[in-house]
């Protein structure tokens, strides 16, 4: 009888715990082994994902499984359509006007689809210089990138800010701007490269 009394608090105490999110060890999930080049959705002009005006491509794919995700359909890697040569053109054209601040990726998860993403903010660079900015969400946080794959690192390199993390359902906080739990992090990145730590992004309003 003690031994079924135990039992049972121990499957109440594991429905009680909170449900995380896995955690990879570095280089575990590698783009080249999971990507499929997927597109969820690309979402021009829009006042949310970052700062001011941006276009925001949201590629297909993530591993991190945090319960509660907003966009679940995205984890699966062969969610959506094909990225193409149209659609990159769309969205450099899109950049191009001149009340778009920037580009944003997110998901899925960017840094396990660095094939699409490293090419879109190259020819981003290459066609606007840093007239344009570029934001990034990952799982992944800001110590975690910096033992990963080259490929992660040379994303990383182009970014202007990252909002970095796993979101978790315990903080979650609706009053947090551009983050879903109070984990996240705005991390301004060439500031954070050259400090070689992480240092947090300011509004410049």
């Amino acid at each position: 009888m003690i031994e079924v009394k135990m039992k049972c608090k121990d499957l109440q105490a594991r429905a009680k715990a909170p449900r995380l999110p896995r955690n990879p060890e570095p280089k575990e999930w590698l783009a080249s082994n999971l990507s499929q080049q997927k597109i969820a959705d690309y979402k021009p002009f829009n006042f949310v994902d970052g700062e001011g005006v941006r276009c925001s491509l949201y590629v297909s794919g993530c591993k991190f499984s945090c319960p509660g995700c907003y966009n679940k359909v995205a984890q699966n890697f062969n969610y959506g359509y094909d990225y193409t040569k149209a659609l990159e053109d769309q969205i450099i054209a899109d950049l191009g006007q001149s009340y778009v601040q920037g580009l944003t990726l997110l998901g899925g998860e960017p840094f396990l689809n660095t094939q699409v993403c490293l090419q879109l903010v190259k020819r981003v660079r290459a066609e606007y210089g840093h007239q344009k900015d570029i934001w990034s969400w990952s799982g992944y946080t800001w110590e975690e990138l910096q033992k990963e794959s080259a490929d992660k690192l040379e994303l990383l390199s182009y970014l202007d800010v990252l909002v970095d993390g796993r979101f978790l359902e315990a903080q979650k906080d609706l009053t947090l701007q551009f983050r879903g739990s109070a984990n996240q992090r705005i991390i301004a990145v060439p500031a954070s490269l050259k400090a070689r730590q992480p240092i947090l992004w300011q509004a410049e309003f």
